[in-house]
């Protein structure tokens, strides 16, 4: 599984950065996590709003920081 944080490098960004972390260790899956900062690739994934977080590059979340549980549930599949 690969788990994209896509953003700039703002405080947000990083936040969810840590959470996404937090929540590959809580779920136990095997994930790697990729940053993705060019602003270019961000547009292509079609992401206006930043922090966003992809899923095996599918947008799941942008324009907020999800916390650790929420994270969790999508890594799991639950959304």
């Amino acid at each position: 599984m690969k788990v994209q944080i896509l953003g700039t490098g703002c405080a947000k960004c990083r936040l969810l950065e840590e959470h996404a972390r937090q929540a590959v260790a809580a779920a136990g899956v095997a994930a790697d996590i990729e940053k993705i900062t060019s602003i270019d690739d961000i547009m292509e994934m079609g992401v206006m709003m930043t922090p966003a977080l992809a899923v095996d590059g599918t947008v799941k979340s942008a324009g907020r920081v999800l916390s650790v549980d929420q994270i969790a549930e999508i890594l799991k599949g639950g959304k």
